[in-house]
């Protein structure tokens, strides 16, 4: 959880809304299909559906500090350079924008392609 103080008062802020923001924004980004969780029965990655994608996002909030992991299934052929790179910019400038805390760190872990 995240507190921001200001001359009104204190502002607490769920890493579960945190992850919600992340995961819109990277939805928003082209070649991302969706975003994908390891089981931990059988070791497979699984796409979650549009209600629980949260589960492919880890938010670790650390004194003032925000790292934000975020796990994609990507498309095929698309460049997954350029894909990471407007996922990192998309998403930290939501999570600044709608949340209003600065995102320190994106790290992308592409755990599946799309046909």
């Amino acid at each position: 959880m995240s507190q921001i103080v200001n001359e009104y008062g204190t502002i607490k802020i769920d890493r579960e809304v945190v992850a919600r923001v992340a995961g819109l924004a990277a939805m928003d980004c082209y070649g991302v299909v969706g975003m994908g969780a390891k089981s931990v029965k059988d070791g497979l990655v699984h796409l979650l559906k549009r209600e629980s994608f949260t589960k492919g996002i880890h938010v670790s909030m650390v004194s003032n500090t925000t790292v934000i992991d975020i796990h994609i299934i990507v498309e095929y052929g698309t460049n997954i350079v350029a894909i990471a790179e407007t996922l990192i910019k998309n998403v930290s400038y939501k999570v600044k924008e709608f949340v209003g805390l600065d995102v320190d760190q994106v790290v992308i872990y592409v755990v599946g392609i799309r046909l």
